[in-house]
């Protein structure tokens, strides 16, 4: 097969990033097979397997949420407040990117991670080995007196009138519950700060994703003894997304 006439084909089929998919096709044992099957619509990442998150490879498996590359920027927020030995819990953690990209830039952290979907908590526990994946709700599940320092909770917060106009690929192709966030985005995350002060350690942080029109109500959720902090990617200006982290100290406070 010749790499041309497979960016034609992916092309045609609607295919993005045709250039990129074609010569990650081409690089399998069996392109001709698995080339058919990315036109006939499956995800990129089922088709290969795998997915490709902060420079690292996570087994992926139909329905699973596939880690989004804006996320690394959560990652590196995270790895900059994490210390060995520190305590990290990954809720709704799908293949465990999260969790795995910080493990890997900080080595000797505790890692626990939790997801819903039995498909995701096999593929969490495949790709974090020596991790404690549980299944549960967020923090149902898991060990009891658990305290947590780093607390990776990029919860679903698309709100549900737009779930229609997402990407057949996301829409179709991921549990609807991995991505729908309620009426205004923010349903899963008012859950998650409800039980923060329950689950965080006396220094410990959790860090969210939203959407920059998202912010201003997300930090007015802080619970009383919190507060928020928000850090926004300079390095794409086309994308929205901001990392919100929340803390028992004042903002900017060191830990």
């Amino acid at each position: 097969m010749e790499l041309e006439d497979v960016v034609a084909r992916l092309r045609a089929a609607g295919c993005v990033f045709a250039e990129r998919e074609a010569e990650l096709l081409l690089a399998t044992a069996d392109p001709e097979r698995l080339v058919l099957r990315r036109i006939a619509g499956e995800r990129l990442e089922d088709v290969l397997g795998w997915a490709e998150f902060a420079g690292l490879r996570f087994t992926v498996a139909p329905g699973v949420f596939v880690p989004r590359h804006r996320s690394e920027f959560l990652v590196e927020i995270a790895v900059a407040r994490t210390r060995p030995g520190d305590v990290v819990l990954d809720v709704g953690c799908g293949t465990g990117a999260l969790g795995g990209a910080l493990r890997a830039r900080v080595p000797g952290v505790e890692l626990h991670a939790t997801d819903v979907d039995p498909a995701a908590v096999a593929c969490a526990r495949e790709n974090l080995p020596g991790a404690d994946v549980f299944p549960g709700d967020l923090f149902g599940g898991a060990p009891e007196g658990l305290r947590v320092d780093v607390l990776l909770a990029n919860v679903p917060y698309v709100p549900s009138s737009e779930i229609a106009h997402l990407p057949p690929e996301m829409r179709e192709g991921e549990l609807r519950s991995a991505l729908d966030g309620g009426t205004d985005g923010l349903d899963v995350l008012r859950r998650v700060l409800a039980g923060l002060d329950g689950i965080l350690s006396e220094r410990g942080i959790s860090l969210s994703e939203l959407d920059e029109d998202q912010v201003p109500p997300a930090v007015e959720l802080t619970p009383a003894g919190f507060s928020a902090e928000v850090f926004a990617d300079t390095s794409d200006e086309d994308d929205g997304s901001r990392v919100v982290v929340w803390s028992r100290a004042p903002a900017g406070a060191a830990r």
